[in-house]
């Protein structure tokens, strides 16, 4: 198969990983930089180009890794390859929604997945009376973007929490409040779901002194066994943001597994190192089962 690999860079962990299993399974693979695609519509059939380069046709499936500050113009360039038949590991709208932590947990609470009680406002004349709803400080603020733990900050008094609220109200920047669960104590479950299955899960502690258990953060990691409650969520999570790939996180509280995100670019070398498992190659397993060879 002809496969094109959505990524700005060939240096980053994952991206390599993937073309590297491509490559041993017989496949053709080409890193494409969507940052520098175009789109033409109008006349005749719409087009995609690299540089001047028409690629409209030029793959059977593509592997989006898109990355946070350009979301929405590379889910604009995965939606045109889908309109032209092309299988994608993320929809576009997929995507979309992943990224924005609201509206993923928006869907999970309708679907009834367990979520940590969270709000969101605009408004910064009652920010003492959100903090309330939420049973008060402590209390953890998120930016609605943010990835990597990026824009993720602990608020241990009511009084520092309505400091950093009214900062980004001012600032017009979409924030979330959630409870604070103190008994995950800065751990969280990292599961990676390919297709309809679970190929991987680690637990992710954070350093001394810090809450966020990222990797990226200088967390550490290891190999854990999931309750099927937790294999549960992880599967349904994914299904309803409607990812092929996706990273699944969780905490782990005293009423049971909550969700905290779902990312559509999960990276690969956390878990992989910690787990052993060769997630790069259950994902091109994944794209030769569903996507079409047209190679005559």
């Amino acid at each position: 198969m002809d496969i094109g690999l959505l990524s700005v860079s060939m240096n980053v962990y994952s991206t390599k990983r993937i073309a590297e299993e491509a490559e041993k399974s017989g496949h053709y693979v080409e890193r494409i930089d969507h940052t520098k695609c175009s789109v033409k519509l109008g006349a005749g059939k719409p087009q995609i180009y690299l540089g001047e380069e028409d690629i409209t046709n030029e793959f059977d499936a593509i592997i989006p890794r898109i990355g946070a500050k350009v979301s929405r113009h590379g889910a604009a360039i995965v939606k045109q390859f889908e309109m032209n038949g092309i299988f994608s590991t993320a929809r576009s709208l997929s995507i979309l929604r992943a990224r924005n932590k609201v509206r993923t947990l928006q869907i999970m609470a309708r679907k009834g997945i367990p979520i940590p009680e969270t709000l969101f406002s605009i408004n910064p004349d009652n920010i003492k009376k959100q903090i309330e709803i939420l049973g008060g400080a402590p209390v953890i603020i998120k930016l609605q973007e943010g990835t990597q733990g990026i824009g993720v900050i602990l608020a241990e008094t009511k009084k520092s929490a309505k400091s950093i609220i009214d900062t980004f109200y001012k600032m017009d920047t979409s924030i979330l409040i959630q409870k604070y669960i103190e008994e995950s104590n800065g751990e969280d479950i990292r599961i990676f779901v390919v297709g309809n299955k679970i190929v991987a899960s680690m637990k992710r502690m954070s350093e001394v002194g810090e809450f966020r258990s990222n990797v990226h953060r200088g967390g550490a990691t290891e190999k854990v066994k999931l309750s099927a409650k937790e294999q549960f969520i992880a599967l349904n999570a994914t299904k309803h943001i409607g990812l092929g790939v996706a990273g699944v996180d969780l905490i782990r509280s005293k009423k049971g597994p909550l969700l905290i995100e779902v990312n559509a670019s999960p990276g690969l070398q956390g878990i992989e190192a910690a787990t052993g498992v060769n997630v790069a190659q259950e994902i091109i397993k994944y794209v030769e089962r569903n996507g079409k060879s047209r190679r005559k």
